[in-house]
């Protein structure tokens, strides 16, 4: 029987041109987004939580059983805007899997180790860092006092959050925390931070190819 809509614009092959024309078409944010990768990079605002929380509800809405892909290159930032971000994470039905890509510092650092347990990943030269909350304190007596009240607050309850996603006791992340603390991928691995260093498998020598025919 013949197909009264098949035609030239049906053919595989202008499928194919037209599919590569779309992806010419579009930014290389909507590429990694088709592919439920989400890059935040640079510092913590409260526009790049916004942003990063729309993508991860979208891409929940496309497919709560497929995995997002969080890849995380950020010295930190605002406190509530992180916790924005790694709310909307514990929040998802898909499972949230995190990259550290060259440094993930404070509000950095909670976003990774917040993934999926068994899928936060760093890079072999990246690093992490935690530390206390900083914040100005200004204004009347009242004024600071209320202040400083809500910084102590805040900064429990990262190290509670911390102390969740690596099993380290609170009184060790509260310590640790009390200056920059910095760790190696491995050592971030070794902290609970993360839960693998990737690393490209090596190829095989042509000996070893040789050998397995």
């Amino acid at each position: 029987m013949i197909d009264p809509f098949a035609g030239p614009l049906s053919s595989p092959r202008n499928q194919r041109a037209a599919e590569y024309t779309r992806q010419r078409q579009m930014g290389i944010g909507d590429l990694l987004l088709e592919n439920r990768i989400v890059f935040l990079d640079g510092v913590i605002t409260d526009g790049t939580a916004n942003m990063i929380v729309m993508k991860l509800l979208f891409l929940q809405s496309e497919n709560r059983h497929q995995d997002v892909h969080l890849y995380v290159n950020s010295p930190g930032g605002s406190v509530t805007a992180t916790m924005a971000i790694y709310d909307t994470m514990q929040y998802l039905e898909s499972e949230v899997a995190t990259y550290c890509v060259g440094l993930a510092a404070s509000g950095g650092a909670i976003l990774v180790a917040g993934g999926t347990k068994g899928k936060r990943y760093a890079l072999p030269h990246s690093k992490m860092m935690i530390h206390q909350p900083h914040g100005q304190v200004e204004g009347q007596v009242s004024d600071i006092e209320i202040q400083a009240e809500d910084i102590l607050a805040t900064r429990e309850s990262l190290n509670k959050v911390l102390a969740k996603h690596t099993g380290q006791p609170i009184d060790v992340i509260a310590r640790d925390t009390d200056r920059d603390y910095y760790m190696t991928a491995d050592q971030s691995m070794e902290y609970g931070l993360v839960d693998e260093v990737l690393a490209r498998p090596e190829k095989d020598s042509p000996s070893e190819k040789e050998g397995k025919k």
